[in-house]
């Protein structure tokens, strides 16, 4: 049986079913607005917590969807990011759609980590943010190579 990929998403209890495993983008005008979620300028705080800044954004129902992916499943530690990186380098196949989603997010995340960072630390995140973009490019290119690296 192979590791998954996010194992907080699982564990999260939500009085509402739909957030047992919360996604995204489920169309073309959710992906519009996650877009806009991330150009509206993103606050990080001092423990790591992740907030749109527009309050019209933060207000939208997708936005508190946004804020459970972003505080309670994406890896926020270098620890579980490295943990990540290492489970979607042998991953058998095509990411799932959120599983493909929250790889972006921590990798958006990560970035957002190496402008914050100096010296070793910034060098581990930029690190870590290159293996989650080989990551990704892998899923995108695996139709085309036809097995796994």
């Amino acid at each position: 049986m192979e590791a998954m990929l996010f194992p907080t998403a699982q564990r999260i209890k939500r009085s509402s079913a739909a957030f047992l495993n919360p996604v995204l983008q489920n169309s073309l005008e959710d992906v519009v607005l996650l877009y806009e979620f991330l150009l509206a300028e993103l606050d990080i705080d001092k423990v790591q917590r992740i907030s749109i800044k527009d309050e019209e954004l933060a207000s939208l129902r997708k936005a508190t969807e946004f804020d459970i992916i972003c505080n309670e499943i994406i890896p926020k530690s270098i620890t579980e990011i490295r943990r990540l990186t290492s489970r979607l380098s042998s991953y058998p196949r095509v990411l799932k759609k959120e599983d493909f989603e929250r790889t972006v997010l921590t990798m958006v995340y990560t970035a957002y980590r190496v402008a914050q960072s100096q010296g070793h630390q910034k060098d581990i995140w930029a690190e870590s943010f290159v293996n989650l973009y080989k990551a990704l490019k892998h899923d995108l290119m695996f139709p085309y190579n036809g097995e796994p690296s």
